[in-house]
């Protein structure tokens, strides 16, 4: 691996991090209401630490599921085509459904995810959050409903978010120059 701790620049501390989750849970609270369930599909790998510290902050009954994909492999760049790795989900006909991403870039991912659950599964709503959104380099017409962070156009890691699947394990989000 050609990427250090050392190297990495702070660009959210822990603090920062833990204080816009619990905004963006009420958020999604004040969103969906306390009475219906969600069903909250967590994209995998990148969004599970985020994801899990937001549904502890949820105030509805929470069915949570997962569902794999991936347009980056090791690269630092998406490469625009998105490849499915696992999509199973129950049933989410006239469900509330909320998933979560760790980071839109070009979103492609969320587009054919979003574009599946609505055409497929028929959902009463389908919402987006996702705890950065670099709208630079958006190519895909689709924008969150929720967003922890806008960030330029650096490679960021920590907080779920990985370099060759290192880095995952940090409470706050860096970047490499």
């Amino acid at each position: 691996m050609d990427k250090k701790i050392e190297d990495l620049k702070m660009l959210f501390d822990e603090e920062a991090v833990k204080k816009r989750t619990k905004e963006l849970a009420a958020q999604i609270n004040e969103s969906f209401g306390q009475v219906e369930d969600l069903t909250v599909i967590c994209v995998l790998k990148g969004s599970s630490i985020f994801c899990c510290d937001l549904i502890k902050q949820l105030k509805m009954p929470v069915q949570l599921e997962f569902i794999k994909v991936s347009s980056y492999g090791n690269a630092q760049v998406s490469s625009g085509h998105v490849k499915a790795l696992d999509l199973t989900l129950p049933a989410l006909k006239d469900k509330n459904v909320l998933v979560v991403e760790d980071i839109i870039d070009t979103g492609c991912t969320l587009k054919f995810l979003i574009d599946l659950i609505q055409n497929t599964h028929h959902p009463k709503a389908c919402k987006i959050v996702t705890f950065l959104n670099k709208k630079i380099a958006r190519t895909a017409c689709i924008e969150p409903d929720f967003y922890g962070f806008e960030v330029d156009d650096k490679f960021v890691v920590g907080y779920g978010l990985d370099y060759e699947g290192y880095f995952r394990n940090l409470p706050y989000i860096g970047y490499f120059e």
